[in-house]
């Protein structure tokens, strides 16, 4: 059943590049992984510009073409072992902690949902320690590469009396406003993982440069 009214606002985190402040880890692995393949290293500013999913098609606009299903399963796999190594020096995006012990403390609700894979997710945040916070912790069982909306889907699915239209899904990419658009929620993007600002705005949806910000919107929207 929908609720409405701020305080049944149910907040849909993304993890990387949002909770998690991983985007070197992630611009890192993805040259480390280029190198291997013969492919120029990107600058922050040119994977932010170029970044886009399904992860193929970003591969199209460095290649000319897209990867052959070879070439992307070996690309797909450089990237995750070299990210592997990388992540274990990421911390928490400023202020994470205190934004989701205080949203619990107002009684709300809030759910993390993420294209890692899920087997690597969930005792990852179980390592930062914030795992209690969720009332779900979903991350991709299938392929990689794909698209957020069918995973969106599945996990108000799972959520059972959460609807999506109470809830504000934030990330850090245009694909978790499509997912959110998808399934009928609302989102704010944050600047600081894997887009431009310019490509944020053409999502058409808030774009903020904190997560303090986004969770104020998220209150707003809420009223």
């Amino acid at each position: 059943m929908a609720t409405s009214g701020k305080h049944r606002t149910h907040l849909v985190w993304d993890w990387n590049g949002t909770l998690l402040d991983d985007i070197h880890a992630v611009l890192g692995a993805t040259n480390a992984a280029f190198a291997e393949v013969d492919l120029e290293p990107l600058t922050l500013d040119q994977y932010r510009e170029m970044y886009c999913v399904p992860i193929p098609k970003f591969y199209e606009r460095l290649m000319g073409r897209l990867p052959t299903p070879a070439e992307w399963e070996r690309m797909d796999d450089l990237f995750h072992r070299h990210y592997t190594e990388q992540r274990t020096a990421c911390g928490l995006t400023e202020g994470v902690e205190e934004l989701l012990t205080r949203w619990k403390l107002g009684g709300r609700s809030q759910s993390l949902l993420s294209m890692y894979g899920h087997e690597h997710l969930v005792p990852v945040v179980r390592g930062y320690g914030i795992e209690r916070h969720f009332v779900r912790v979903d991350g991709r069982t299938g392929p990689s590469g794909g698209s957020k909306a069918q995973h969106m889907e599945r996990h108000f699915e799972v959520l059972g009396e959460i609807a999506p239209e109470s809830a504000v899904v934030i990330g850090d990419a245009v694909d978790d406003a499509v997912a959110a658009a998808h399934v009928g929620a609302r989102a704010v993007l944050y600047t600081g993982g894997s887009h431009s600002r310019s490509s944020l705005e053409a999502a058409g949806v808030p774009v903020v440069d904190t997560l303090a910000e986004a969770v104020a919107l998220a209150e707003l929207m809420a009223d």
